[in-house]
């Protein structure tokens, strides 16, 4: 009878040791899930996995020979009722050199909306060269019904490609951009104009 009561106290002593593991195992999973996107968003921002491209406080320093041509791409999610394009679809550049590009974006809906654009460079591997040194994507962007707003880049690519072999057949990357429509319209409610704003906003009713 001793002997039964003991293998039966190890036995509620293992499984209470096992409860507890898969407890812990869960509690570790759920919080790797809740730091999964900013620690993902980090690792893309510094290795440029995925095309994710660089930001940087000021050109690069250093101009190299070699062209690439830059191809501007634009998309707005169906929920966003914007018409959204680039002014110039391509531009021939030279590595290191800062370039200025431009997008126009008009509200064709009937309210004030907020729009936030997601964006990335093609081929991936460019992301860790493509610099950007001021983009309206950096920020929620306000239009009122009826506004149209050109919205600037400035970028560079890193001279730095010219020591990854990896690259050296690249002549074409493409920056893409696409908008949606923000979660939170609160500075929607707040009369505005943008500052790159087309039109005064009393035209806006013409």
């Amino acid at each position: 009878m001793a002997v039964t009561r003991s293998l039966a106290a190890a036995r509620r002593t293992g499984n209470r040791r096992t409860i507890f593991v898969v407890a812990l195992v869960g509690v570790g999973m759920l919080g790797l899930s809740f730091a999964a996107v900013p620690l993902y968003d980090l690792f893309c921002r510094v290795t440029g996995y995925g095309g994710t491209t660089q930001v940087a406080a000021s050109g690069a320093g250093q101009i190299l020979d070699r062209e690439m041509v830059v191809r501007f791409d634009s998309s707005v999610n169906r929920k966003l009722p914007w018409h959204f394009t680039p002014e110039v679809v391509r531009l021939k550049v030279r590595v290191g050199e800062t370039n200025l590009a431009s997008y126009t974006a008009t509200n064709q809906g009937d309210a004030p909306l907020v729009g936030t654009a997601t964006f990335n460079v093609t081929p991936d591997k460019m992301g860790q060269y493509f610099n950007k040194i001021e983009c309206f994507c950096f920020t929620e962007q306000v239009l009122n019904p009826g506004e149209t707003v050109h919205m600037p880049v400035s970028f560079f690519i890193d001279p730095a490609i010219a020591e990854d072999e990896n690259l050296a057949d690249v002549t074409t990357v493409t920056l893409s951009y696409t908008f949606f429509q923000a979660e939170d319209q609160s500075a929607a409610q707040r009369p505005q104009v943008s500052e790159f704003s087309e039109r005064p906003r009393a035209a806006l009713a013409n």
